[in-house]
């Protein structure tokens, strides 16, 4: 154990909290019972946000699975990760400074089971940097069983997500009989598609109706760019029926969340058996949101609100919020988990991180947070892909891409006052302040690419492509292109 580590174990398991990092995949907010929607059962994250407080303005930088698993590891944009689907795994270099790695070098007990999403050169998914490892590669399955790690759960948990429960709990009783601080993450598989909820909460939304979003079908999203559509998005709200069969398809879609709120009680029930819920640190959150629907699109990774803004809990047994329902409408994202991580064990944050630590707004929820973050899209078909300006009242996005029959357009969003996103305020000439206010923020954000993106990857080449300034005609759009998928 290095010196810093030693320092770090002088200090015992009640001065430095422990922390559990949960994570849902494709989870969005109108999920959650707290996020307003009435139609759903989630208890004990309703009690999670009772408890502590809720982040309204929060999202992912990227809404994709690798990518966004890579932003919170290393509290990083993806251009300075160098990591996603169809660009390229993780370099060595880059997982040194992630928050696993860094928590366990200060001593912290680690912990990691559930959809890893990411592989690191040289290293594969890292199972050797965790105390105790319950991850898979790839997007791991629903039959606890076919996941090597978290085979010995099988029996009383067939279903994946109750068995990452079970794992937790394990975890959580072993750092209680050796008084270490302790680190535990869990990424649910759930609710990713391909919709398998477990079968022991049939009951639970058997023959329900749910409510349609306001924003809901083809003629809401007339007045969104024709880049967006030509992705797999547009057609997935046919493909997959949400078009005639959206109870349905919802109703498999929440049983899964419900699945999730029962472990999320499990774990919690097991702190509190072992007298750790007072200096334990609880985050829930999702990778990415989920499109359901609304304006006509399926699945996730545009920069719409139902894809881009995500729930997100956080408990802290110190905060003098607790208890008191407050809910934070400043802008946060996921590159802010490995900061507030570090914070909390007592460690210097790196420089190399874009994120900011969360914990100042648990003491104060209107001081802190961003004026303004990215929201990026290098995935997919080459029209879809994107950059998007974020802050607390406006979402501006540069639809780039251009040919013979599509231009080059702005979307300009007021998401404080329409956050069903049915107003594109770009070309209003009464929004001409706010427009150019956000262009220079946007050109601010692509300046950062520009300075900071990995030179492999194929990053740097985005640099070009999203600038506003640069005639279509005089960006590059050709390409490597590698085999990894989604």
């Amino acid at each position: 154990m290095n010196s810093v580590a030693n320092d770090c174990m002088s200090q015992d398991s009640e001065t430095r909290p422990n922390i559990v990092f949960l994570f849902a995949d494709d989870l969005c907010t109108y999920s959650v019972g707290c996020y307003g929607n009435q139609d759903v059962q989630t208890p004990n994250l309703d009690r999670l946000a009772h408890d502590g407080v809720v982040f309204d303005k929060h999202y992912n930088t990227t809404a994709i699975c690798m990518a966004s698993r890579a932003n919170v590891f290393t509290g990083m944009y993806e251009y300075k990760t160098g990591c996603n689907f169809t660009h390229g795994d993780m370099r060595p270099e880059i997982w040194a400074k992630s928050y696993p790695v860094l928590l366990r070098e200060a001593g912290y007990l680690t912990a990691f089971a559930g959809k890893f999403g990411i592989e690191v050169e040289g290293k594969g998914l890292c199972e050797d940097d965790f105390d105790f490892w319950g991850g898979g590669p790839g997007q791991t399955n629903y039959q606890t069983a076919k996941n090597a790690s978290m085979k010995k759960y099988a029996d009383e948990y067939p279903h994946s997500t109750l068995s990452y429960a079970a794992f937790g709990k394990d975890v959580i009783r072993e750092a209680s009989e050796q008084n270490r601080p302790f680190c535990l993450s869990i990424s649910f598989k759930a609710p990713h598609k391909p919709a398998t909820p477990d079968p022991r909460f049939d009951h639970v939304y058997q023959g329900k109706k749910f409510t349609k979003p306001e924003n809901f079908g083809r003629e809401f999203g007339e007045h969104l760019s024709a880049q967006s559509k030509q992705g797999r998005q547009y057609p997935r709200f046919t493909d997959w029926n949400y078009d005639t069969d959206y109870d349905g398809e919802m109703a498999k879609y929440h049983q899964q969340v419900f699945g999730i709120d029962v472990a999320v009680g499990m774990i919690r029930d097991e702190l509190k058996a072992h007298g750790l819920q007072e200096n334990t640190v609880v985050i829930f959150t999702s990778d990415n949101g989920y499109i359901c629907g609304s304006h006509g699109y399926g699945s996730k990774v545009l920069p719409m609100e139902e894809s881009s803004r995500v729930p997100l809990m956080i408990y802290h047994p110190n905060s003098s919020l607790n208890g008191r329902q407050v809910r934070c409408d400043r802008l946060t994202g996921n590159i802010d988990f490995a900061p507030t991580m570090l914070e909390l064990a007592g460690l210097s944050i790196p420089s190399n991180m874009d994120g900011k630590s969360l914990l100042g707004l648990l003491k104060n929820p209107t001081d802190g947070g961003h004026e303004q973050l990215s929201f990026i899209n290098v995935y997919g078909p080459l029209p879809t892909h994107s950059l998007s300006c974020l802050t607390p009242q406006y979402k501006y996005t540069y639809w780039w891409y251009g040919e013979e029959e599509m231009e080059p357009v702005e979307e300009l969003f007021d998401t404080q006052n329409d956050p069903l996103e049915l107003k594109n305020l770009a070309g209003n000439s009464q929004s001409t302040d706010a427009i150019e206010m956000m262009r220079s923020k946007y050109d601010q954000q692509l300046d950062h690419w520009k300075k900071h993106a990995v030179n492999y990857n194929d990053y740097r080449r985005f640099g070009t492509l999203f600038d506003r300034h640069i005639p279509i005609e005089d960006k590059n759009l050709d390409s490597p292109k590698k085999s990894k998928s989604e």
